[in-house]
């Protein structure tokens, strides 16, 4: 009997999807989603362009998931649903 292979990336690689380290991570979602700050002016805040885009990418491809949830509380200034209005039709994507 063989054993099967793990579900992961293998030891030393990561993931493509990975996202960035969270201190990293967050700062660059506090500008994009909490200050509505475009691509270009969360790159003009010294983040890496690269990972800003990918960032960006992931969090708008996700966004219609975002749409099929129940509303639910409001734990900070903005929300994803009423507050922040991303077209979610015809591909469109924050670009740099």
């Amino acid at each position: 009997m063989r054993k099967a292979p793990p579900a992961g990336p293998p030891p030393g690689r990561r993931a493509p999807d990975t996202p960035p380290p969270y201190p990293v991570l967050d700062g660059i979602l506090d500008a994009y989603v909490e200050r509505d700050l475009g691509s270009a002016d969360v790159v003009a805040e010294g983040f890496d362009p690269v990972v800003v885009e990918k960032v960006i990418t992931l969090v708008d491809r996700a966004e219609y998931k975002r749409r099929q949830y129940p509303p639910g509380p409001k734990v900070s200034k903005r929300n994803f649903g009423r507050d922040r209005r991303v077209p979610i039709t015809n591909r469109w994507r924050e670009s740099l």
